[in-house]
């Protein structure tokens, strides 16, 4: 019997082939997904500050900003603050035009500057990474914006204080004639001037949030309706901003409860 049955030919490896070919053509489609979503993951909780609006650097000193986070992107048009949700498939991209925006009037030329940017956010719809930087583009292809990663690195720079809460509530600007300042030190520490004395004081980074120790300051005292009071409550308001935000030559100081602490902007070459 054995001698006369047909021997079959051996083609296992054939077969597994054929299973191996079903079995890997639908990577190429998954492996395409997965790209998409590291693409768009890439995008989420990242800072930039606009390097070129179309053909064109920002006008004069202004810095336009956009962060990514939570569905959303926000910044500074380079005059007011702005927020809006944000669509992110893949590497295609769409601001909603239900955005938000403060409405501080300011020259004729950053108004037009800011309008132009807004537009350019409005009207993107994908972005591509190009050597460390970001772009946005047009749905035909053109590019709108050309952003720089913003720099996170604090040690060394020097800040001067805009505006600083009085412990009421309120945000306040400097007396007319005063310089308050904060500079960040290597070690963990702050220093800087409170309008009259001069202070320093421990500080903590991580990340986003913040720590600062109470302030020593000098003992000189300044003659100027408030100035010593300003101090105080200058000196007061340190210690209670918690978390951080830097967005182009704009920093933001906030306390535990969300109000700003602190609004700061950085002095050309620190």
């Amino acid at each position: 019997m054995q001698a006369n049955e047909q021997r079959r030919p051996r083609t296992p490896l054939a077969g597994l082939a054929g299973v191996s070919a079903l079995v890997l053509l639908p990577a190429a489609p998954q492996a395409a997904a997965l790209a998409s979503t590291a693409a768009a993951a890439r995008l989420e909780n990242t800072a930039w500050v606009v390097e070129r609006l179309g053909e064109r650097p920002p006008v004069g000193s202004t810095s336009l900003t956009l962060r990514f986070e939570n569905g959303r992107v926000a910044g500074s048009d380079g005059c007011n603050r702005y927020g809006a949700p944000v669509s992110v498939r893949g590497t295609a991209l769409q601001v909603s035009q239900r955005g938000m925006s403060t409405k501080m009037a300011c020259p004729p030329v950053v108004m037009q500057q800011a309008e132009a940017f807004q537009s350019a956010l409005r009207n993107s719809r994908s972005f591509r990474f190009d050597g460390g930087r970001l772009r946005l583009l047009a749905a035909d292809g053109r590019t709108l914006l050309v952003l720089a990663p913003q720099a996170q690195q604090l040690v060394g720079s020097t800040w001067r204080v805009a505006g600083f809460n009085n412990g009421r509530q309120a945000l306040v600007s400097p007396i007319l004639g005063t310089s308050l300042s904060v500079r960040f030190l290597k070690g963990g520490q702050i220093s800087g001037s409170a309008g009259c004395n001069n202070f320093t004081a421990p500080a903590r980074l991580e990340g986003t949030r913040l720590r600062i120790g109470t302030p020593v300051a000098t003992r000189r005292r300044c003659p100027g309706a408030g100035v010593m009071e300003q101090e105080r409550q200058f000196l007061a308001a340190l210690p209670t901003a918690v978390t951080l935000r830097l967005e182009g030559d704009a920093l933001e100081m906030r306390r535990a409860d969300g109000a700003i602490a602190l609004s700061l902007r950085r002095i050309a070459g620190s």
